[in-house]
């Protein structure tokens, strides 16, 4: 169906491709995977011909058609919904137009121009209906449902609807052009869990091929039967989901060490017997011999060792007392919107909390509250009073950063009385090395602004950590020593995030927000998505019940009333 044959990419700054070998089938679901700047973003563009690789080729055929969800959705705020779906129909659409145009000057028409109208009427509302114009309605409204729209949406403006229902409208129109292969560049960017898991279950339900850019692992563990790993350049696949992918990896990489290792130990072996012999008079013949031998063996390489990643651990602060954090009866408000009623949480030493609710449900605005940067509307949100040391990393902390600066005065400003060497080694360990430490922040990538703002995080010591969406710009190599730090961090945690994974890894305790309040689970997010699951079938049962009991009642009632006749 679609395949990479050895893509190659080099540009003025340096090779990021360059040796991308892969093929899309029917049926198959390709995560791709690698550091950030490792080349994902470039092969999907490769693909749909937007940049032109420096060598290799793509084989496939000329009537594909591709469907592409970038990170950037493609929606106009100030058209319809309705509208929004119909300029999927480029052609269709310009006729439809031009035909309501002419209904409109027919009105004022005189005899000789009426004339002219009535014959294009007609030729266009030929090449409408060859367009299948007058079924593009119904196609509309078909897949509106299919992407949680009502109808009566379909009359309201794009800017009424959050991020993540105009990434349902990418994807619908996407879909409404019957793709022959789905390319979804960071699908779940932006997007909170409730429209992640609709994803999900949405594109397992397609039988449509499709390749995936994503840093969520969750997202990849649960969709892709195949992941291709980019790694300085080269391409290797794996079959199977990304936690399969992991676990082959370790074991090629095992393989490969254990096969180095004998070859090495024999290759040594014989170069001893060539050089105690060389000179020998009754034995160089045989020393030349294997010697020759030596130079015509097939060297297995070392395995190259991981890709270098982020590695550090949060430094070390008093112990704070028991109660860290304390919410009472909190009320909280914009305008009409109503965020939190009455809502009640203690966080005590040791809790690691992840706070979950929909985009808009106050997450954000909570910490806030604690941290003293908002006020509530009534009630209590604020820091215990015993030796409570706070590290707030914003949600935009990554922008709050002095453009002008170097990585390395970002870092040197905050720490004045540090050497060099000192500040270099701590940017190291976030991936500034060599000439980079002197980029000016304006030219840095979002992933590298995050790890610039976490790097200025870590130079203060703090026994509670407020985190808010920390992961978002970080690859998955980041993602994962941010949870070792973690995981190893002796003091409290508060983490909003719609990364699954890295709640599953981070916290202990999970916190949703619903109706206002703060519903506390004590337990992971496995035992959160446990505890939900059997709510919802508690209520299902309830549900059936009062049915069953309305049901009786309204039979009672009814042989009550023929017998009272």
């Amino acid at each position: 169906m679609l395949r990479l044959e050895h893509i190659s990419k080099i540009y003025p700054t340096g090779e990021v491709l360059k040796d991308v070998t892969w093929e899309v089938k029917t049926g198959d679901r390709i995560g791709l995977v690698g550091v950030n700047g490792a080349g994902k973003s470039t092969q999907l563009k490769i693909i749909m011909g937007d940049i032109e690789p420096t060598s290799g080729e793509i084989i496939r055929p000329a009537s594909l058609h591709i469907g592409y969800l970038t990170q950037e959705f493609e929606v106009d705020p100030s058209r319809t919904v309705r509208e929004e779906f119909w300029m999927v129909f480029e052609e269709a659409n310009q006729v439809h137009h031009r035909l309501n145009q002419i209904h409109h000057d027919m009105e004022a028409a005189n005899p000789e121009t009426l004339d002219k109208l009535i014959h294009e009427l007609d030729d266009l509302q030929r090449k409408f209906e060859a367009l299948d114009g007058y079924g593009l309605d119904t196609r509309i409204e078909k897949i509106m449902p299919e992407m949680g729209f009502d109808l009566e949406d379909g009359d309201r403006l794009v800017s009424a609807f959050s991020g993540g229902w105009q990434m349902r409208m990418s994807l619908g129109k996407i879909l409404l052009q019957k793709p022959d292969i789905l390319l979804l560049d960071e699908p779940t960017n932006h997007l909170d869990l409730e429209t992640i898991e609709w994803l999900e279950k949405y594109l397992k339900g397609l039988n449509t091929p499709m390749v995936i850019v994503s840093h969520d692992r969750e997202f990849l563990d649960r969709l892709c039967n195949q992941i291709v790993e980019t790694e300085r350049g080269v391409s290797t696949t794996y079959l199977g989901n990304y936690s399969t992918y992991l676990q082959q990896k370790q074991e090629l990489q095992e393989a490969q060490l254990s096969a180095y290792e004998r070859q090495q130990k024999e290759l040594e072996k014989q170069q001893v017997f060539v050089d105690r012999f060389r000179a020998s008079a009754t034995r160089s013949t045989q020393a030349k011999s294997r010697e020759k031998q030596l130079d015509k063996v097939e060297r297995i390489e070392a395995p190259t060792s991981s890709v270098r990643s982020l590695h550090f651990r949060f430094p070390p602060s008093s112990r704070s007392g028991r109660e860290v954090v304390t919410i009472q009866n909190l009320v909280h408000s914009y305008d009409d919107k109503i965020l939190f009623l009455d809502a009640e949480l203690l966080v005590e030493r040791g809790d690691r909390i992840a706070f979950l609710g929909p985009n808009g449900a106050g997450k954000s605005t909570l910490l806030r509250l604690i941290m003293g940067m908002e006020t509530p509307s009534e009630g209590i949100a604020e820091i215990g009073k015993h030796n409570v040391i706070p590290g707030y990393f914003e949600q935009n902390q990554a922008e709050a950063l002095d453009l002008n600066k170097t990585v390395l005065d970002t870092i040197h400003d905050e720490v004045p009385e540090w050497k060099n060497e000192e500040v270099r080694t701590l940017l190291g360990r976030f991936l500034f090395s060599g000439e980079t430490v002197f980029k000016k922040v304006e030219s840095l990538s979002g992933g590298e602004k995050a790890r610039l703002a976490l790097a200025k995080m870590l130079l203060q010591p703090a026994n509670l950590l407020i985190l808010d969406e920390p992961t978002n710009h970080l690859d998955i190599p980041a993602k994962e020593m941010l949870e070792e730090a973690l995981q190893n961090y002796d003091g409290t945690v508060l983490i909003v995030s719609h990364d699954r994974y890295f709640i599953s890894q981070a916290a202990n305790k999970i916190v949703e927000i619903r109706d206002g309040e703060l519903i506390l689970y004590r337990g992971d997010y496995h035992y959160y998505l446990d505890k939900i699951e059997e709510e919802k079938q508690k209520a299902e049962q309830e549900r059936i019940a009062a049915e069953q009991a309305a049901k009786s009642a309204a039979k009672k009632a009814k042989q009550k009333a023929k017998k009272g006749k």
